[in-house]
């Protein structure tokens, strides 16, 4: 047996807020992140998340974090949050050494089963717009360029710190129920 055959995907809850936070600021910022291809550390400094906004995005009603586990450890995670009958999909994040093999793509069809279990018929996004490699891989899976931009806006530094401007590009995919 292959360890993707031992994955687990399930909600996420407050015990897991500190591996999550390790693992989407891995994925997403500082050197770690340059081991796969979904780092933003050249666009942003700073971390993607800090505990505090974990722990507050596991518990804020509404919203569900699903956590992939590979034999028992934490390598994957998607922040999902619905509204009426949208289901915004964000913070995808796969530890570095293991992306490209499969982890996001299970955590995407998570996600879109999930988003039909309760009765969302669209799923959203939003990817910063100079990120054409993941942008492409979304598209891949059937997500479809909006043409809405939206400003890249962080409240504070726990998300990060630009290095420049950026803006975010909307993404979208109709599910059948």
């Amino acid at each position: 047996m292959t360890s993707r055959e031992t994955y687990i995907i399930s909600p996420a809850v407050a015990e897991d807020a500190p591996a999550l936070t390790l693992l989407v600021n891995a994925a997403y910022r500082g050197e770690e992140s340059r081991q796969g291809w979904t780092t933003e550390a050249d666009l942003l400094d700073g971390t993607r998340i800090d505990l505090a906004a974990m722990q507050e995005l596991i518990a804020t009603p509404g919203t569900t974090v699903l956590k992939y586990l590979d034999n028992g450890i934490i390598t994957g995670c998607v922040e999902l949050k619905k509204t009426g009958n949208k289901l915004y999909l964000g913070m995808l994040s796969v530890k570095p050494f293991t992306q490209g093999k499969g982890i996001g793509k299970q955590l995407l069809q998570a996600a879109e089963a999930f988003a039909i279990n309760n009765g969302c018929t669209i799923i959203y996004m939003t990817v910063i717009s100079s990120r054409s490699e993941l942008i492409s891989w979304y598209v891949r899976h059937g997500y479809q360029l909006t043409g809405e931009r939206k400003p890249f806006e962080v409240p504070d530094s726990r998300w990060g710190i630009p290095r420049q401007e950026l803006e975010f590009a909307v993404l979208e995919k109709k599910l059948i129920l």
